[in-house]
């Protein structure tokens, strides 16, 4: 008699719903990617529609299963709107939450204006904290299924970076966050909370080519990225153990596997994911 020798046969994350914020392209969109490959159902959560939806679309051509939800995450209409629709999609449960939506808008300390910073940290810390806190009813289940929340950090909030001040305050600020999920609803309710936080990554926001610009609800823009940035990477990598800029998907493979029953045991952690540069 032959026995299956996969270990999860039907994938990491069968049956299970997750929410991932800024998924319409980059890191949050691959890691949408590869948790529908996992089994999982996923929300898509965006400001851009069209983008959101291109996601779903594709999910779907590979057998998926997905929704988009766009929407603005600092606004807590569209965050209720989020939990709502994914409890639905999920027929009345949610397993995981990747908070993985923003951007830096960066200058030195003397030169940030109160806008960037504000915006900044409410992006970084108070969307995170309200989306957890309104998710709540469905983490705070006593019914032994593998729940987690993973925040994305950066290695600019555990070393700090020249001329981020308000990104490396506001990186450093969700680790806090995770710490403190993981002390509140582990015991109870079994819920699992690490931080993800990434080094150099090639995305649109670290290779964007002059003339790029993130576009705000309130239809202001700003410069995002640094002119050719990783797409010089000889600049980059000397200073990296394993001598290469990280992919999107290096990066959601990460998320993955944090999010996956192979972290079972592992809760209130920050996860290096930068290729060894900063601290082995």
């Amino acid at each position: 008699m032959t026995t299956s020798r996969l270990n999860f046969p039907q994938g990491l994350l069968a049956g299970q719903v997750a929410i991932i914020t800024g998924a319409a392209q980059g890191i949050g969109a691959e890691t949408a990617r590869v948790f529908s490959r996992e089994g999982c159902k996923v929300a898509v959560a965006d400001l851009d529609q069209a983008k959101a939806s291109a996601v779903v679309e594709a999910i779907k051509a590979e057998g998926g299963d997905a929704i988009a939800v766009a929407g603005d995450v600092t606004k807590n209409d569209y965050i209720d709107l989020l939990v709502q629709k994914t409890a639905e999609f999920g027929n009345g449960q949610i397993h995981i939450i990747v908070n993985n939506a923003g951007y830096a808008w960066d200058d030195p300390i003397e030169k940030i204006q109160d806008k960037q910073w504000d915006t900044i940290i409410s992006l970084h810390n108070t969307a995170p904290f309200k989306l957890v806190r309104a998710a709540a009813p469905y983490f705070m289940v006593e019914d032994g299924k593998d729940r987690c929340i993973i925040n994305i950090s950066s290695t600019s909030g555990v070393y700090g970076n020249a001329g981020q001040a308000s990104y490396a305050l506001a990186k450093a600020g969700v680790i806090g966050l995770t710490k403190t999920i993981a002390l509140e609803w582990g015991p109870r309710f079994g819920v699992r909370a690490n931080t993800v936080a990434f080094g150099p990554i090639k995305t649109r926001l670290t290779t964007a080519p002059e003339g790029e610009f993130v576009v705000r609800p309130d239809g202001t823009k700003h410069a995002v990225g640094f002119h050719h940035g990783y797409d010089e990477p000889e600049k980059w990598i000397g200073d990296i153990p394993l001598r290469r800029i990280g992919t999107p998907q290096d990066a959601a493979k990460a998320i993955l596997a944090t999010a996956s029953p192979l972290f079972s045991y592992v809760t209130g952690q920050t996860i290096m994911v930068s290729g060894g540069r900063g601290g082995m």
